[in-house]
């Protein structure tokens, strides 16, 4: 088939070669155009030599396929599912608090002892504090009743309950007694001052709770430090084979044990020192308004009655 063609075309070639002269100019370089195209072999006939592939194909590329599909198919933000991680499991448990106590080294032994300095004071500021130990209810009630009998006040018996119930609120209630007589710029001035002698005295003992609330939180960071520089110290001059992270991580959670041990200690001390500070402040502020209600009635002494540590004059 192929050489008949080929030989139809050398004819026309030269039946063209021989006329070519004769045609019209503009015709003849159509027919060149058009026999130079017809020369070539054109790409659908070379696509037409090759033999389809009719195989059937196999399963596996079925599948192949198949698989391809469906991944194509997929939405971009779709991710395939991973499979479950397995839970961690440590090689050794995790110490319990006397193991703790027994890594964080030598500053522990301050940080336990400022532990039980808060527990002693914030045992006996507990008992001290109490309001019959400050502010008995039997002398506030006494005093009431004192002041409302129908002769007036008396400074004489309102001066032997301050003996009879020993207290914050008794002393300050003695200190204006002393004062009976003078101006009421002088009863308020000894209110005053007594007040805050006596205040003194109830917070003296809150200050070692103060005292560890700040100190212990620093003894816990200054062993973290040494522990940190004994860390990198022996990380740094290791053996080439080595476990650097291991021995880099062992030595930071036993540096962080001592400010653990602060915190522990300081917390709890932090809010004990402010619950009993608080305790104080409430229990002035009822001595406060019980003086409220006695000065009216010592108003009435002044310039006539004095008294003593011995009685009234």
């Amino acid at each position: 088939m192929k050489p008949r063609a080929e030989k139809r075309k050398c004819t026309l070639w030269v039946a063209m070669q021989v006329n070519l002269p004769r045609l019209n100019p503009l015709f003849a370089a159509a027919l060149l155009v058009i026999l130079g195209a017809l020369s070539l072999p054109p790409f659908a006939h070379g696509q037409d030599d090759i033999p389809p592939d009719n195989s059937p194909a196999t399963d596996g590329q079925m599948r192949e396929a198949d698989e391809r599909f469906q991944e194509a198919m997929k939405s971009p933000d779709e991710k395939p599912a991973e499979p479950p991680s397995a839970p961690v499991q440590l090689v050794a448990p995790p110490p319990n608090l006397l193991e703790l106590w027994m890594m964080g080294g030598p500053l522990m032994v301050p940080i336990t002892f400022m532990s039980f300095v808060v527990v002693v004071f914030a045992a006996e500021r507990g008992l001290a504090l109490r309001r019959r130990k400050v502010v008995p209810p039997a002398f506030v009630a006494a005093l009431h009743e004192l002041a409302s009998q129908p002769g007036g006040f008396d400074p004489k018996q309102a001066y032997k309950l301050c003996q009879q119930y020993p207290s914050a609120a008794a002393n300050v209630v003695r200190a204006v007694l002393l004062k009976l007589g003078r101006p009421t710029a002088e009863l308020e001035h000894a209110v005053k001052e007594t007040s805050e002698r006596e205040a003194t005295k109830l917070y003296k003992n809150v200050r070692p709770i103060n005292l560890a609330t700040t100190v212990t939180p620093l003894l816990g960071l200054l062993g973290t430090v040494q522990g940190m520089i004994e860390c990198f110290y022996k990380t740094a001059n290791l053996a080439a084979s080595a476990n650097v992270r291991q021995e880099l991580a062992n030595g930071i959670y036993v540096a962080l044990v001592t400010t653990f041990g602060g915190l522990v200690v300081a917390i709890p001390a932090a809010v004990i020192a402010h619950y009993f500070e608080g305790r104080i402040q409430a229990h002035f502020y009822e001595i406060d308004e019980l003086l409220l209600g006695l000065l009216p009635q010592l108003d009435q002494f002044e310039g006539k009655v004095r008294v003593s540590h011995h009685g009234v004059s």
